[in-house]
C-alpha cells in the first residue's frame, strides 16, 4: 500500500515535472532525460506509461507551438516584403521597373525559380512584360528556342495565361506539362490545337517549367495581365502562397494603374504644353500683324507714297509684293516676280475681288482684292516663298484695306488740289508765257520741281464723256508728282522723266481700258526748266496733228518715234538727235576702228542697193562689201533695210555728210584777194 502509495507520487511528480518542462519550452532532449530518471527510479509500468503519453503530448504540443512561430514569422516576413514592395512602388515611376520588383519579390517571398508579369495588349492579346529568373534568354535571342521574354506574345485560349485572363481567378498547376486541362483545347467546336502550338507554353517547355502559378492583375472588375511564379520541380502550392501572391499581383495592377495614370497626366500635360506653346506663337504673331498694320497705317496717315507702302508691306510679310490697278498694270512694287503666270494671277484676281478675300493664285502667289465699298481700285500680288499663316492671311487683308486708303486719299488729295495743279501747267503753257520766277515759286509750294527732266503728254479721247478720263488723269498726275490740265478737248500731263515714247505708252496702256475706246497719245520732251514746257506742248499738238494725218488715230508715239518728221515737227529741229538714233552706232564703229562702213553705205544706195556695183565704186572686192554690210546690219538691226528705216538711214547719211561739208568750209583758209586799184 505503502509503496503503491510511493510509486503513485513519482508518477504524480514525473507528470509535473513534463508540465514545468512544456511550460518553460524545454528541448526534446530534457524530456527524454525525464523518461530516462523515471526509468531508473523504478516507477511502475503503468506510470511509466502514462510519463511516456505526457512526454508525447508535451513534443507534440510542442512542435504545433513551434510550427505557429514558423508561420507567424513567415507572415511577418511576407507583410515586410508587401510593405517594402509597397513602399518601392511609391519610389519608381517607370511601368517595367515597377513590375520587375513585384516580380523580383514574388521570386523571394516564394522561393520560386522564375516570376514573369503578362500585360493584356490590344485586340486582347497578351504579352509578356517583364521576366525574372529566365535561362533561356529569349528576350536577348540568345537561342533558337523561344523563352519567356519581354515582348513575347502568349496565347490567350489552352494554356494557363488564358484560363487566368477568362476566369480571372488564380491558377496552379503542380506539374504544367502533364496536365490535361493544357493539352486540349477547351472550345466545343474546332481542331484540337497540337500542345506546342501556344508559344507560351513551347517558351514554359523550353524554360524546363514544371509547377506554374498564375494570378490576374484586376482593374476595377477588368483583367489586366497576370502574374505568374513557377519553379523547374514539381511541386505543390499552399493557400497562402496563392494569396500572398494574389496580394503582389494587386500591387502590381496598382503600378499599372500608376503607371497608365501618369503617362496620362504626362500626355495631358505635353498637350497643355502644345497648346500654351500654339497660343504663344498665335499671341506672338496677331501682336505682329498689329505691329505690322499700325506701322502701315502710320506710313499712310503720314502722307508715305505707294512704293514705301509696299515696301513696308513686304518687310512685314517677309515676301515680295506688287500693287496693280484694275486693268492689270502695276502699280508700285518690291520684290521679284520670276515666271509669273499672268493667267493664274488673272483669274486668281476676278476670285479675290468676288470673295473679297485673298485667294492662292500658284505656288507660293496670292492675289489680294484693294476695294472701297464696291469699287475695284485693284489688287495685291504676293509671293511668299515659305508660305502664309492665318495670321499672314489676315495682315494681308489689312495691307490690302491700307493700300485702298490711300488711293482713295491720293485721289481726293489730287482732286482736291486739282484747279491749283491745273491753273499752275494752264500758265506754263500759255502763250506768252507768265513771269518764270513766280511760276517757280508756285510750283515749289506744289511739290513740282521744274529743274527735273520732264515729258509733256498730250491724250486725246476718241469718243466719248470725258468725265472718267478727267479724274484719271488728276490721280495719275498726283501719283506721279506732275501736273495736268484740259485744253481744247485734250487732257496735258506734264510728267517727271527723260522718255517721252515710254510715257505715251504709259498713258495710252492705263486710260484705253479705262474708257472703253481708243486714246490717241503724243508726247515731247524731256526739258528742264519752266520756259521749255510751253515749246514742248507744241511739239506735242503737232506730233498729235501728224498721228491723226498718218492714220495713227488711237495710238500712242512720241516726237521721236516719227523719226524725220518727229525733226520736222520739233521746234529746235534736233538734227544731232536724228542723225545719231538713224545712223550712230555706225559713226560710233568707223571713228573707232578707222573703217569706212558709212562710205559703204553711201556707195551702196548710189548704186541702186547693189553690193557688186558699189565695190566697183569703192575699189574692193564685192565680199568685202557684203562683209561690211553684215556688220552694218548687226549695229543697225536686223530691219534696216526696210522702207521706213532705210529712208531715215538715206536722210541721216545725207545730213551727216553735208554736215562734214559745211564743217570743212568753215574751217578751211580764204584765199588773199589783192586789194582792188589802179595798175601802175
Amino acid at each position: 500500500m505503502d509503496t503503491h502509495g510511493a510509486d503513485g507520487g513519482a508518477g504524480a511528480d514525473a507528470l509535473l515535472a513534463v508540465l514545468e518542462l512544456l511550460a518553460g519550452q524545454g528541448s526534446p532532449g530534457e524530456f527524454e532525460a525525464l523518461l530516462d530518471e523515471a526509468r531508473l527510479a523504478g516507477l511502475d509500468e503503468a506510470g511509466l506509461g502514462r510519463l511516456e503519453r505526457a512526454v508525447d503530448l508535451a513534443g507534440a504540443l510542442h512542435a504545433e507551438r513551434a510550427a505557429d512561430r514558423a508561420r507567424s514569422a513567415r507572415g511577418d516576413a511576407s507583410l515586410a516584403v508587401l510593405t517594402d514592395t509597397a513602399r518601392d512602388l511609391t519610389l519608381s515611376y517607370d511601368l517595367d521597373g515597377l513590375l520587375r520588383i513585384v516580380a523580383r519579390r514574388a521570386r523571394l517571398l516564394l522561393g520560386m525559380d522564375m516570376a514573369y508579369v503578362t500585360l493584356r495588349g490590344p485586340r486582347g492579346t497578351s504579352y509578356i512584360r517583364v521576366t525574372e529568373g529566365s535561362r533561356t534568354g529569349g528576350d536577348t535571342g540568345a537561342t533558337t528556342r523561344p523563352g519567356l521574354g519581354a515582348g513575347l506574345h502568349v496565347g490567350t485560349g489552352n494554356c494557363i495565361g488564358g484560363l487566368v485572363q477568362r476566369t480571372g481567378e488564380p491558377v496552379w498547376t503542380p506539374d504544367y506539362p502533364a496536365d490535361p486541362r493544357f493539352t486540349a483545347d477547351p472550345a466545343p467546336t474546332g481542331p484540337a490545337p497540337e500542345a506546342d502550338s501556344d508559344p507560351g507554353t513551347e517558351a514554359v517547355r523550353a524554360e524546363g517549367l514544371r509547377a506554374v502559378l498564375g494570378v490576374p492583375l484586376r482593374s476595377g472588375d477588368s483583367v489586366i495581365g497576370a502574374l505568374f511564379g513557377a519553379d523547374r520541380r514539381v511541386r505543390s502550392y499552399t493557400p497562402q502562397e496563392i494569396a500572398l501572391l494574389g496580394a503582389l499581383a494587386d500591387l502590381a495592377a496598382l503600378a499599372v494603374e500608376k503607371a497608365g495614370l501618369l503617362d496620362r497626366t504626362r500626355a495631358e500635360l505635353l498637350e497643355l504644353e502644345q497648346d500654351s506653346a500654339r497660343v504663344r506663337t498665335s499671341l506672338a504673331r496677331m501682336r505682329h500683324v498689329s505691329e505690322a498694320h499700325g506701322r502701315i497705317m502710320n506710313l499712310v496717315l503720314a502722307g508715305g507714297d505707294l512704293p514705301h507702302v509696299v515696301m513696308a508691306a513686304g518687310d512685314a510679310l517677309d515676301a515680295a509684293v506688287m500693287v496693280r490697278d484694275p486693268g492689270g498694270r502695276r502699280l508700285a512694287g518690291g520684290g521679284d516676280f520670276p515666271g509669273l503666270d499672268e493667267e493664274a494671277v488673272a483669274k486668281a484676281s476676278l476670285d479675290a475681288h468676288a470673295g473679297r478675300r485673298p485667294v492662292l493664285a500658284a505656288d507660293s502667289v496670292w492675289v489680294a482684292p484693294v476695294i472701297a465699298g464696291s469699287e475695284d481700285l485693284g489688287g495685291l500680288v504676293v509671293r511668299a516663298e515659305g508660305g502664309l499663316t492665318d495670321e499672314d492671311g489676315r495682315l494681308l487683308e489689312l495691307v490690302a484695306q491700307s493700300v485702298a486708303l490711300l488711293l482713295l486719299m491720293q485721289r481726293s488729295t489730287a482732286v482736291a488740289e486739282g484747279p491749283v495743279r491745273d491753273e499752275l501747267l494752264d500758265d506754263l503753257i500759255a502763250d506768252p508765257p507768265h513771269a518764270p520766277q513766280q511760276i517757280a515759286r508756285r510750283a515749289r509750294r506744289l511739290g513740282v520741281d521744274l529743274r527735273r527732266p520732264h515729258v509733256l503728254v498730250v491724250a486725246r479721247p476718241e469718243g466719248g464723256e470725258q468725265g472718267r478720263a478727267v479724274v484719271w488723269a488728276s490721280s495719275y498726275a498726283y501719283r506721279l508728282s506732275g501736273l495736268k490740265t484740259v485744253q481744247g478737248g485734250c487732257i496735258v500731263l506734264l510728267l517727271p522723266g527723260v522718255d517721252a515714247s515710254a510715257a505715251a505708252a504709259a498713258v495710252s496702256e492705263e486710260l484705253t481700258p479705262l474708257l472703253g475706246h481708243p486714246v490717241s497719245v503724243a508726247a515731247a520732251g524731256p526739258g528742264a526748266s519752266p520756259d521749255a514746257v510751253g515749246p514742248l506742248y507744241a511739239e506735242a499738238l503737232r506730233c498729235l496733228d501728224a498721228m491723226s494725218a498718218l492714220g495713227g488715230t488711237g495710238s500712242a508715239a512720241g516726237v521721236a518715234d516719227l523719226g524725220f518728221l518727229g525733226m520736222l515737227l520739233s521746234d529746235d529741229h534736233d538734227v544731232d538727235g536724228f542723225v545719231e538714233n538713224a545712223i550712230g552706232p555706225v559713226l560710233d564703229y568707223d571713228a573707232e576702228r578707222l573703217t569706212d562702213l558709212t562710205r559703204t553705205l553711201e556707195a551702196y544706195f548710189a548704186s541702186g542697193g547693189s553690193p557688186t556695183n558699189a565695190a566697183e565704186a569703192l575699189h574692193v572686192h564685192p565680199n568685202t562689201v557684203s562683209r561690211r554690210l553684215e556688220r552694218i546690219g548687226e549695229l543697225l538691226g536686223p530691219e534696216w533695210q526696210k522702207p521706213g528705216q532705210v529712208l531715215e538711214v538715206q536722210l541721216a547719211l545725207r545730213l551727216q555728210r553735208t554736215r562734214e561739208v559745211l564743217a570743212r568750209r568753215r574751217t578751211a583758209p580764204t584765199p588773199f584777194r589783192h586789194p582792188a586799184g589802179p595798175v601802175d
